[in-house]
């Protein structure tokens, strides 16, 4: 798959996601075959361009090219100075988050409450495009409810505004993340333009993939949610799609070896205090795609306030998993 000049490792790409798709993850899926990662969103307002997490979310030491980083707003010229910050930073693709449902964002009329706006996300596109000499792409939803779907108009605007790629989630903003992810949209947003298009929602398993890319005739997928927990969704779709047959899951041994790894670079990343307490979130994920009689563990995993307290107790619980062989479908 081509995304401006760069060529990826295949169609594969980690969704970006708010809280989750740091680093450590990014690097993580990465390595466990995600084609591309795109960094959690970072905000545009200059007021917050010192805050830590800002700055952590501009850390890219030792990723894989390219290296994609997402951004929010709604003024123009603070989008277009957030890319030329983050192209200094070391990004080589621009992602425009106008999708992102999540109340606090769409308050300010910023995500996904942009798509009521086609004016104003034409001036958004223009700007940043015109900011930077990277390639700038855009994640949207289908609409900002069923009654206002205008996927095919915004991919439209962003077509001519130079925009390189476009992601489509098959939900409404209304929708949030509720019922069924829609691919009729996507299809019709495929057919509406020539540049590169990727289908995302509910892309859990190898099948689901492959019928999601025949279905809409998308160039890619973006992989969020079935990612949690399960960074070898990557290696296993791009085998299913490539051979036809199903890679094993990863026995206990490798899911224990990246866990542990996972944990680490989130302590180190984020300092002892903050990188536990994120830690938690992964760990859940991770668990329940164990097994769901595991809750247990996973509340008194939320009881742990030091690393190696942390990691210790991983080891444990996988000391008590140690008989089985495979983790379950």
């Amino acid at each position: 798959m081509q995304i401006g000049p760069y060529t990826l490792t295949n169609n594969l790409i980690l969704s970006p996601m708010a809280g989750i798709t740091d680093r450590p993850f990014r690097q993580i899926c990465r390595e466990l075959g995600a084609g591309m990662a795109v960094s959690e969103m970072t905000a545009s307002n200059p007021a917050l361009i010192n805050h830590p997490r800002t700055q952590l979310r501009l850390d890219h030491q030792g990723e894989n090219e390219p290296r994609s980083v997402q951004i929010v707003g709604t003024d123009p010229v603070q989008m277009a100075e957030a890319a030329r910050r983050n192209q200094q930073s070391g990004a080589q693709i621009i992602d425009i988050n106008m999708g992102c449902p999540a109340k606090k964002v769409c308050n300010v009329a910023a995500g996904s409450a942009l798509l009521r706006d086609e004016p104003l996300v034409d001036k958004i596109l223009t700007a940043v495009v015109s900011a930077v000499d990277i390639p700038v792409t855009l994640k949207i939803r289908t609409g900002w409810d069923t009654r206002t779907k205008n996927a095919i108009t915004i991919a439209n605007i962003a077509e001519q505004a130079g925009i390189v790629a476009l992601a489509v989630h098959g939900r409404t903003r209304a929708c949030k993340y509720k019922g069924d992810a829609e691919f009729d949209t996507i299809k019709a947003v495929k057919q509406a333009v020539n540049i590169p298009v990727l289908a995302n929602g509910d892309i859990t398993s190898a099948e689901k993939a492959k019928f999601v890319l025949k279905y809409t005739g998308a160039d890619g997928l973006l992989i969020g949610r079935g990612a949690q927990g399960n960074p070898w969704i990557f290696r296993e779709i791009n085998h299913y799609l490539t051979t036809g047959n199903h890679l094993a899951r990863p026995n206990l041994a490798e899911v224990h070896l990246v866990m542990s790894k996972h944990l680490r670079q989130l302590h180190e990343f984020y300092g002892q205090v903050m990188g536990v307490k994120i830690a938690r979130k992964h760990i859940n994920w991770y668990l329940r795609n164990i097994d769901g009689l595991l809750l247990p563990s996973v509340k008194k995993a939320y009881l742990i306030n030091k690393p190696e307290q942390q990691l210790a107790f991983i080891d444990r619980i996988f000391d008590v998993l140690k008989n089985n062989t495979t983790i379950a479908a």
